[in-house]
Order: C-alpha cells, then structure tokens, then sequence
C-alpha cells in the first residue's frame, strides 16, 4: 500500500459532497488500503476519503482497538454531550474545543459491502462525526467553541529524586 498526501485546510475537495460508493472495486480497496496506511503513518485516530483527494464516502477509524472501515455511513442515533479537544490531519498543529454527542450509533457498509450497525463512545463517538462531517464537506474549524489553538508540546518533566 502507499502513503497518500493529505490535502490541508484551504483544499476545495475538503468543502465537496462524497459520492455513494455502489460496488467495491480494486481500485476502492486499494484506496482503503492506503487509507489507513495513511492514517498510521500520520498518526491519526480517523481519516475520510476527501482528504486523501477522493470524493467517495469512506471512512477510516482507529481509536485503539483495531481499524474500522465504514462506507457510505450513516449516524442513526445520538445521545448524552462531551466537550473535548479536536484537531484535523487536514488542520495540522491546530486544535480546538468541539461539542459532540457521547453516544453514536451508525449503520455502514464494510470493505465486502456487508451492512453492518455500531455504536461507540467517548472518543469513538467523537470520530464517527467528526470523519463522517468531512464526506459532507465539513470540517471541524467550524464548529469550535472557542477558535483554534496551535498545538505545543510540552516537555516531561525529569523525575530527580530527593537526596537525603
């Protein structure tokens, strides 16, 4: 698989309507292959087909618990609030402070066009909408509380233990 650039904020493609995938193709699981190669190698928790320059409705996530491919989802149900930080492979070295739903339940196909419902939580609540956004052409810039934030890293502190 290959490592595709990711189109940054500013990108028309990033503004667009993804198109309904109807069939897997080879050239559709390549796609989803490089995707989360993609991802990986970015570091990322979720990535959206439009940022890789592709206006189909496929979403990559990764929270920690394996991949998830979701295409042409859908949020079927929403519940309970969270206020969290966000920040965008698009929008690199920005973050800003997004409310989204705690609870989120989808319906989407998988890579065999098998349809399928999952919920998730927390921080997986939070990436379905926010990658799910992007197949309609949004991004999360618009919806922060407070504006942008660059991103800093902090230093560890060095532990140095008292001497007696």
């Amino acid at each position: 698989m290959a490592i595709r650039q990711v189109r940054e904020i500013g990108d028309e493609i990033l503004t667009k309507q993804c198109k309904k995938v109807k069939k897997i193709s080879l050239r559709t699981k390549i796609l989803i292959g490089d995707m989360l190669d993609t991802m990986y190698d970015k570091n990322g928790v979720g990535l959206a087909a439009p940022q890789v320059g592709v206006l189909k409705q496929i979403v990559v996530i990764d929270v920690g618990e394996g991949p998830i491919v979701l295409i042409n989802p859908e949020i079927l149900e929403t519940s309970g609030e969270q206020t969290g930080e966000e920040g965008c492979l698009s929008v690199p070295g920005k973050w800003g402070l997004v409310k989204r739903p705690n609870h989120v339940k989808v319906r989407a196909f998988n890579e065999n066009m098998e349809l399928f419902e999952m919920e998730g939580e927390g921080l997986l609540a939070r990436a379905f909408c926010h990658e799910i956004d992007h197949l309609s052409g949004q991004l999360y810039v618009n919806k922060t509380e407070d504006g942008l934030h660059d991103v800093t890293y902090e230093e560890e502190p060095e532990y140095t233990e008292d001497a007696e």
